[in-house]
């Protein structure tokens, strides 16, 4: 999760054959109050994450599935900003560590995610 200038917010570690909306309820358990819209990719596109968002107030801001009957509205002009999450990936990546996971642990690959984030979005 980034905020609306791309720096990591929340960061959630799922294994690699998981689908992206079961790691989502970790994620979107822990959105401040101040939070007003959430955008997401085709991924997300489920009943339970847009109810839960709607409960909240938020905005979700996600594209359906190709398969979904009905379509609900989504904001495309919103949407370009999505490319924000799939930037603040790429820089995280510029790191060799994080990109090739050299880690067998999960809490290592993690603390080096951290230390990778915390150089280069506070600079």
């Amino acid at each position: 999760m980034c905020d609306g200038q791309g720096r990591p917010v929340r960061l959630h570690l799922t294994a690699g054959q998981v689908s992206d909306f079961k790691g989502a309820d970790v994620l979107l358990a822990d959105l401040s109050d101040e939070t007003e819209q959430v955008i997401g990719d085709r991924g997300y596109d489920s009943n339970k994450i847009r109810q839960s968002l709607a409960d909240r107030n938020i905005t979700a801001c996600i594209p359906p599935k190709k398969n979904r009957t009905s379509n609900p509205f989504y904001d495309w002009h919103l949407y370009k900003k999505c490319h924000l999450i799939e930037n603040m990936f790429a820089k995280l990546k510029d790191w060799r560590r994080v990109a090739t996971r050299y880690d067998r642990c999960a809490h290592t690959f993690v603390s080096a995610i951290y230390v990778a984030a915390s150089f280069i979005f506070s600079l």
